[in-house]
């Protein structure tokens, strides 16, 4: 099966990098799904969404990501994110407590709220 080589950065961190068949993303314009040999894109990503990579090996990895670029050539895709943390990675009380917060506030309860939210489902917890 054909591969390409995957690099998800954060500013902080490399989150993930390896071989891998599939990646799937939402950007600005709408939810991308990226297979090898895929036309040269470059894009913006959505200010809160989930990326899913799912490895040559049969892994599946899900990341909460905020804002960044979606680089793709037919060889390889790069994600550089402001932020990104993987889904085993999100402590789901902190993120819950987050999106209450969120909620209650104005006027940038709805950006906060979102981003929560993305986390929540990135660890499979949303309600």
């Amino acid at each position: 099966m054909a591969e390409m080589r995957v690099e998800l950065v954060a500013v902080e961190r490399r989150i993930w990098s390896g071989d891998a068949n599939f990646v799937l993303a939402r950007t600005t314009v709408g939810e991308i799904g990226v297979l090898p040999g895929h036309e040269p894109t470059l894009a913006q990503l959505e200010e809160a969404g989930i990326v899913r990579i799912d490895g040559t090996d049969g892994s599946s990895t899900t990341l909460a990501v905020h804002g960044g670029f979606l680089s793709i050539t037919p060889e390889s895709v790069t994600v550089l994110a402001e932020f990104a943390e993987r889904a085993e990675e999100i402590d789901v009380a902190r993120a819950r407590a987050a999106l209450d917060r969120a909620n209650t506030s104005e006027p940038d309860g709805a950006a906060a709220a979102a981003r929560a939210n993305v986390r929540l489902k990135a660890a499979g917890a949303a309600e």
